[in-house]
C-alpha cells in the first residue's frame, strides 16, 4: 500500500461522443467522496469541453503507434484507446495508478484498491473462464506496461487477429507474462449480473448493492442515468428506478 505521504493517481479516459463531460465530473465527485488517500485525478481526453475546471485534463497522449496517434476509426471501438494509459512517460504522472471507466458507480471507500501488492490488478471477467480480465477497473504503475503499445505498433495485424477487444489484448498478454492478478471477489460487481433481482422478480423489486461491493460497473445497457429513470435499454430486461444510483452517481 502507498505510504501515507505518497500521492496515488486515479485515471480515466474520454473520447468520441459515447459519454459526455458529466460522466467525468460525476466520476471525479465519487472519487473525492470515496478515496481518502492523497491523490491526483486525471482525465485523458480528446475534448475537454464541459469538464469541471478543478479536474486535471490532459490530451490522450501520442504513443508512437500511428493508428492511435492518428485516431484511426477502429481505435475508437472496444476500449482500444485505453491502451494509451500505458504510455511511458505519461506526462508527469508516476507511481500507483487506478484506472476507472466512466460508466461506474462508486458505492464505498476505494482506498483498498491501492493495498494489494502486484503488478497489474483487474476485475476477473464475470462470464469467461479463461484469464480475461474486465478493464473497467485496473491498477498498475505508470510506465510499467509500455511494451503492450510496442506490441501493437510492431505486430498489429497478428495481435488484433487474436482478440475481440482491448481488455482481451491487455489481460491475456499480461497473464502470459505472469503479471495478472484479480481483485478480491465482490469488490467490483456488474449492475446487470449482481444487482438486479433474478428472473421475474426484476419486475417487482429494484436493484440492490451486493454486500461488500465497492464499485458497480454499468457495462452495455443500462447506463447509470437509465437505471435512475428505470430504463433497461433491452426488451427482455426490466429495470425499476434505482434510488441508490441517483444518490451515489455524482
Amino acid at each position: 500500500m502507498p505510504t501515507t505521504q505518497q500521492t496515488v493517481n486515479v485515471l480515466c479516459i474520454k473520447w468520441g461522443k459515447k459519454y459526455g463531460p458529466d460522466y467525468v465530473n460525476k466520476l471525479h465527485a465519487m472519487v473525492q467522496r470515496n478515496l481518502t488517500l492523497p491523490h491526483r485525478f486525471v482525465c485523458l481526453t480528446d475534448d475537454a469541453d464541459g469538464i469541471d475546471d478543478n479536474i486535471e485534463v490532459k490530451e490522450i497522449p501520442m504513443v508512437g503507434f500511428k493508428d492511435f496517434d492518428e485516431r484511426q476509426p477502429w481505435s475508437f471501438g472496444h476500449g482500444w484507446l485505453k491502451v494509451t494509459s500505458f504510455a511511458d512517460p505519461l506526462y508527469d504522472l508516476t507511481g500507483p495508478t487506478l484506472f476507472i471507466d466512466l460508466d461506474v458507480v462508486i458505492v464505498d471507500n476505494i482506498n483498498c484498491f491501492f493495498e494489494p501488492d502486484g503488478e497489474f490488478f483487474v476485475i476477473k471477467e464475470w462470464d469467461k473462464s479463461d484469464a480475461t480480465g474486465n478493464t473497467s477497473v485496473y491498477r498498475y504503475t505508470i510506465g510499467a506496461h509500455s511494451d503492450l503499445i510496442e506490441l501493437l505498433k510492431n505486430h498489429k495485424e497478428r495481435e488484433l487477429a487474436k482478440v475481440r477487444n482491448e481488455q482481451e489484448f491487455v489481460t491475456q498478454n499480461l497473464a502470459a507474462q505472469g503479471k495478472l492478478q484479480y481483485w478480491p471477489e465482490g469488490w467490483c460487481v456488474s449492475f446487470k449480473r449482481h444487482c438486479l433481482p433474478k428472473g421475474i422478480m426484476n419486475w417487482f423489486k429494484p436493484a440492490t448493492i451486493p454486500s461488500g461491493a465497492k464499485i458497480v460497473a454499468f457495462h452495455g445497457k443500462p447506463n447509470p442515468p437509465d437505471a435512475i429513470a428505470g430504463i433497461s435499454g433491452k426488451w427482455y430486461r426490466r429495470v425499476l428506478p434505482v434510488q441508490w444510483v441517483k444518490d451515489m452517481w455524482g
